[in-house]
């Protein structure tokens, strides 16, 4: 069993018993023969490699009396630093948990600012790393809310998810270099994932072999270094495993190297970068590591102690008589006191103290600004943009084309954001032919390279665009259905929601994410095409949902997620009701009441839909009965309102449109003015939106009368048998009249 002492005294053995040899070589020439590294860089790597391993004590020693609340160590894994050393300062960096040398290369041998000595930026990087440890609001990313390895300075992007669940959004942002205004980084660039054999077999992992594979095939740059470190052999894994995965993958190169040779890792690291960085296409750098501390409550792994990547530099650098056995103890112990000093100063920083100023960068709500961004789109649309607006439509502008419906709306509303946005993509499986319904058929001849497929995995897709938008672009992915989202649900969760949250801030990833969803009764393809739950997003921290209903409510509700991404990073999930995309008539055949005119830019301001406000429809005298509900129940509920009215009972239907927040100010009041409540919801009863509207009707002190209507908790059947399951004016009728009837 491998322990922080025994580590420590394998150690001082190993190094106690290296001789030096006969004939030094000089601090410029190679460490060894048949390497690249030289003597001097070698001294430095070995710095940041044991200042990573007396964090990794330091961070056990602070946990002993409860002052340290992270103690994932990098030991074992340390030859990152190699990897650290042979790319740019200026390359974006995803390292995973283990990356403490890594980090502390790319924090003290950095170019900027000049002239600042590299163990005074040493010191300041354990001290940063230690920050991150004890949960310091002075923690250079996160501000206190986690640990990781994250600096904006540093380009390095700090990894918030499962394993491998990075390595997504690390495609998307290889996808995006080059096409990105993005100053941070040059065109040149190229994007590093690290990651542990423990992700191999996870989903982000393998729909991120499979997105670069697969966009490399399709001819499109993908500038990405992934970096599999890999202690699999004794564990789960079969022997050979993690190797034979890795090279399996098509258009993705693959390299080996011993994760404990410094030397071999920094050739290996140094090549495979030098590809990537000129080629444009993809690799995965597979090191062979050994996992020698374990996660916090775990035993501690009994590790192979001869493979310790601080006892092989240290016989590199001994045998290369750069350093003798007692010199090396010497160094160990001094950055050790170092570590420990700079440990023992972060014990006493401050630490988050109030739910304020936890959220405070979780989602930021600019409501002004957002108007404000819509109103200058318009502007530009009528002002010099304009021509280029008629351009993009082919000469006839949508608000010429009369009436239209939910789908043709969104298809221009996009067109328009295309027009007005040069860094807006749009992308999905399928979307250069249309998407599943069509909606945003033309769109490719429109927006030429920025309307392209992908990929049918959501994981991919949604990856692809959080890596577009941390590289400043604004993407705007579709999935083909509810189940593609809940697949994906991970990349939502743990990467796009917390990414602000989890950097303070220094980054974000504005998504618009297009979901056709909510089950037609009469649709086709079973629970699978055809879900109706949405209970994966609503304990999403800052994320903001949208459900319109009609075309009149489709274009400005998109205009503001698209504002709101743009102005505030905001995270928006647009659910379409697909059962109503090409619906045109609301009352009786023929009608029209469906359709709207798609409004030009001069209306786009006084047509505004903030966030979390709901649309008010009233029947009669409006004063018997309160409908809630959203998407689909929006028609339903309309048509049985008019027949209510008909009656003599006058009715209140609130529009929610914003499933996320819920508008609760405007629910409570109609709610209130009418006194009794029927909850129309397209989900199902457990877990439903329902259920947050009940809560926010008593938390508002409705004292009324309230009934709910929601799908039954079954999956969506095939054919006609959907009908007992889904909502329908049947159900909502009966709901209506019982509670009339009290």
């Amino acid at each position: 069993m491998t322990t922080p002492q025994s580590l420590d005294e394998r150690f001082r053995e190993a190094v106690s018993a290296l001789r030096p040899p006969e004939r030094p070589r000089a601090p410029g020439d190679p460490v060894r023969d048949g390497v690249t590294l030289t003597g001097a860089r070698a001294l430095e790597l070995f710095d940041a490699q044991l200042t990573a391993r007396h964090l990794d004590l330091a961070a056990r020693w602070l946990r002993s009396f409860n002052e340290g609340f992270h103690t994932v160590a990098s030991a074992g894994h340390e030859g990152n630093a190699a990897v650290a050393a042979a790319l740019r300062g200026d390359d974006p960096a995803l390292p995973h948990d283990r990356a403490a040398a890594f980090y502390c290369v790319r924090a003290a041998y950095r170019a900027d600012p000049p002239g600042i000595d590299p163990a005074k930026r040493m010191e300041d990087a354990a001290r940063d790393v230690l920050r991150g440890v004890v949960a310091s609001v002075r923690d250079p990313i996160s501000g206190g809310r986690d640990k990781v390895f994250g600096n904006a300075e540093l380009h390095l992007v700090p990894v918030v998810s499962a394993p491998a669940g990075h390595l997504p959004r690390a495609v998307g942002l290889a996808y995006a270099l080059g096409r990105s205004p993005d100053p941070r980084w040059p065109a040149d660039a190229i994007v590093t994932a690290t990651f542990g054999d423990d992700g191999v077999d996870r989903p982000g992992a393998a729909s991120a072999l499979h997105a670069a594979g697969w966009h490399d095939r399709a001819g499109q740059p993908i500038p990405l270094l992934l970096v599999c470190e890999d202690d699999a052999p004794g564990g789960p894994a079969p022997d050979g495993w993690v190797a034979t995965v890795l090279r399996g993958r098509p258009g993705v190169r693959y390299s080996y190297a011993d994760g404990g040779d410094l030397a071999a890792v920094f050739d290996a690291a140094a090549e495979a970068a030098e590809y990537v960085r000129r080629e444009r296409r993809p690799a995965v750098l597979h090191l062979g590591t050994v996992l020698l501390l374990g996660r916090p409550g775990d035993p501690e792994p009994g590790a192979d102690l001869d493979r310790d990547p601080l006892v092989g530099t240290a016989r590199l650098l001994v045998g290369a008589g750069l350093l003798g056995p007692d010199d090396v103890i010497t160094r160990y112990d001094e950055v050790g006191w170092q570590v420990r000093k700079a440990a023992e100063e972060v014990l006493g920083e401050p630490k988050l103290a109030t739910v304020g100023e936890i959220v405070a960068s979780l989602a930021p709500r600019r409501p002004l600004r957002v108007a404000h961004a819509i109103a200058d789109a318009a502007s530009r649309a009528t002002g010099a943009g304009g021509a280029n607006r008629g351009r993009v439509f082919g000469g006839r502008l949508p608000e010429q084309a009369g009436p239209m419906t939910l789908a043709q709306t969104i298809n221009a509303t996009l067109t328009d954001a295309l027009a007005a946005r040069p860094g807006l993509l749009v992308f999905g499986p399928g979307t250069t032919r249309g998407g599943r319904h069509g909606v945003t058929a033309g769109l490719r001849e429109r927006g030429g390279e920025r309307v392209f497929d992908t990929p049918p995995d959501a994981t991919s897709v949604i990856g692809l665009a959080l890596g577009a938008g941390l590289a400043g672009l604004l993407p705007v992915p579709e999935l083909p259905d509810l189940a593609g989202l809940h697949s994906g649900e991970d990349q939502i969760r743990a990467e796009a929601a917390t990414m602000s949250f989890l950097s303070a801030g220094a980054y974000r990833n504005p998504l618009v994410l297009r979901v056709p969803t909510l089950a037609d009764p009469y649709g086709l393809g079973g629970h699978l095409a055809n879900d109706n739950s949405v209970a994966v997003l609503r304990d999403v921290p800052g994320l903001v949902v949208a459900a319109p209903s009609r075309a009149e409510d489709a274009a400005p509700m998109l205009r503001t997620c698209l504002a709101a991404a743009e102005v505030d990073g905001s995270v928006c999930v647009f659910l379409e009701p697909a059962s109503l995309y090409q619906t045109r008539d609301l009352y009786q055949q023929g009608d029209n009441e469906w359709l709207a005119p798609y409004p030009g830019p001069d209306q786009w301001a006084g047509e505004h839909a903030p966030i979390g406000r709901a649309r008010i429809y009233t029947l009669g005298t409006a004063q018997d009965l309160t409908i809630v509900t959203y998407g689909g129940g929006v028609r339903m509920s309309l048509r049985v309102a008019a027949r209510l009215a008909a009656d003599g009972y006058g009715t209140r239907v609130v529009d929610l449109r914003w499933l996320n927040p819920l508008p609760v100010a405007d629910l409570v009041r109609e709610s209130l003015a009418t006194g009794r409540v029927l909850i129309v919801d397209e989900t199902r009863r457990s877990g439903g939106v329902g259920e947050g509207v009940l809560a926010a009707l008593v938390d508002g002190a409705f004292v009324g009368s309230a009934r709910r209507v929601a799908a039954a908790d079954a999956p969506v059947p095939l054919g006609p048998a959907a009908q007992h399951v889904l909502v329908g004016e049947d159900a909502i009728t009966q709901g209506a009249h019982a509670l009339l009837a009290r």
